[in-house]
């Protein structure tokens, strides 16, 4: 059966926030089955590209790297628009991503403003990250206390 724009929409939407939840959970291997197999994730900071994946594999296990230290990540998802042609799509998500950690016994708590280009391919029923290019905008880091979290 054809899905609707909507629905196409819909689960789009639904699919990021997944890959979001996923990644508060640090269920990387799980994360990572909402790309395709040959995904690329791109991160760019400042203009300049600062971690190129390709790969479930590859994503999973920088995923993990780069939030061993990590005790908490919350990604708060915004305004998104989509663009559908196909079984392909193109879309702008915007997110906060807050992460807690403790260095030298001191809470930490950093602030990122991404803006995620993706492309999407539908597989069957399902859509997939093909391509993730993320735009660290700016970033917020300062020590917290307890009564602040």
């Amino acid at each position: 059966m054809k899905k609707t724009l909507t629905e196409d929409k819909i689960q789009l939407k639904e699919l990021i926030d997944q890959v979001s939840i996923l990644g508060d959970q640090k269920n990387f291997n799980k994360q990572v089955q909402f790309f395709t197999e040959n995904a690329l994730s791109e991160t760019r900071a400042e203009g300049k590209v600062i971690m190129e994946l390709k790969g479930r594999d590859i994503m999973a296990n920088a995923f993990a790297e780069f939030l061993k230290d990590v005790d908490t990540v919350y990604h708060f998802n915004g305004q998104s628009l989509f663009t559908i042609e196909g079984d392909e799509a193109t879309g702008t998500c915007y997110c906060l991503i807050t992460m807690v950690s403790n260095e030298k016994d001191k809470k930490i708590r950093n602030t990122i403003g991404v803006v995620y280009n993706d492309h999407y391919v539908r597989k069957g029923y399902q859509w997939l990250i093909d391509k993730r290019i993320g735009d660290f905008l700016w970033q917020e880091k300062y020590e917290t206390h307890s009564s602040e979290l």
